[in-house]
């Protein structure tokens, strides 16, 4: 073999080796006794990866105030889940706020010694989804996979594989893995007035739903649990204001001082959600 066809061998194994480092590689298992929550990260070359959270949010249901029948509903499924009888996916939506994603990471705390694990993927990322259900379908623990603020536009292909997972996918579903998903819109779309020129009726008063309608309903539809929150009252709101004083070390008489400041807070931000009453309750310890 002469010198010149050595030397090209040698470039075309480099060429080789360096496509083969950009190409996006088979999903692979972590270490799964690293952490009980995991994160889904794409980089830039394509290249998916489980990557455990170091530092998983403290939050228990106890710490949870005014949001009761939401709380018993989530609860039950996670515990059905766990304990690997028939439990569905999850739809939480509603006002921002109000504890829907705190909820989610207050069940995961409670049913992580008994086998739950979750795994936060972001909306862009959802085309992978088949592909991380694949490396946790032959584990004994149970899966949560969690999509925080969930909501799409006309068109997104993350939209479509969401839909295949949940219930319209050739294959069957898979047993230790769930979707629980938070969105501040019931039907994850946009809905417009011009929706509804797709509706025809007929002479005796029927109406049929147009094709667009039918788009639209038909992802939210295969989550068989919806869970509702709503804005909180005032003095639910200084409720939780007071939960989460004394969780924070402040006195009772502390805690009744505060109620004034508390509402003024809530004034100020427009809004008397638990994230506000959680902020406010930092800020005044914090200045004390």
């Amino acid at each position: 073999m002469n010198d010149n066809l050595v030397r090209l061998i040698e470039k075309a194994e480099r060429l080789m080796e360096r496509i083969e480092a950009v190409l996006p590689k088979p999903l692979s298992e972590p270490d799964w006794s690293q952490s009980v929550a995991w994160r889904y990260r794409k980089r830039a070359s394509g290249h998916g990866a489980l990557e455990p959270v170091r530092h998983v949010g403290s939050i228990a249901l106890a710490d949870l105030k005014e949001i009761d029948g939401q709380k018993d509903k989530i609860e039950r499924n996670t515990r059905q889940f766990v304990e690997g009888k028939p439990a569905n996916n999850v739809l939480l939506t509603g006002a921002r706020g109000t504890g829907k994603s705190s909820l989610i990471k207050a069940c995961l705390n409670a049913y992580a010694p008994q086998g739950l694990r979750l795994i936060e993927v972001d909306k862009t990322d959802l085309t992978d989804l088949p592909d991380i259900v694949e490396v946790v379908a032959g584990r004994p623990e149970k899966f949560i996979v969690y999509c925080d603020d969930l909501s799409f536009e006309d068109g997104e292909p993350g939209y479509k594989a969401l839909k295949s997972i949940l219930d319209g996918s050739v294959a069957a579903s898979t047993p230790n893995v769930l979707v629980y998903a938070t969105s501040n819109r019931r039907h994850l779309l946009p809905e417009y007035m011009k929706d509804n020129l797709s509706y025809t009726h007929t002479d005796d008063g029927e109406v049929h739903p147009g094709e667009v309608i039918e788009e639209k309903i038909s992802l939210s539809e295969r989550f068989g649990l919806w869970v509702s929150f709503y804005p909180f009252s005032q003095d639910e709101y200084l409720a939780i204001v007071a939960q989460w004083l004394s969780s924070l070390g402040a006195s009772a008489a502390r805690i009744e001082a505060a109620k004034p400041e508390a509402l003024v807070w809530a004034l100020e931000r427009g809004s008397r959600s638990g994230r506000v009453a959680y902020q406010f309750a930092r800020d005044f310890v914090g200045r004390a």
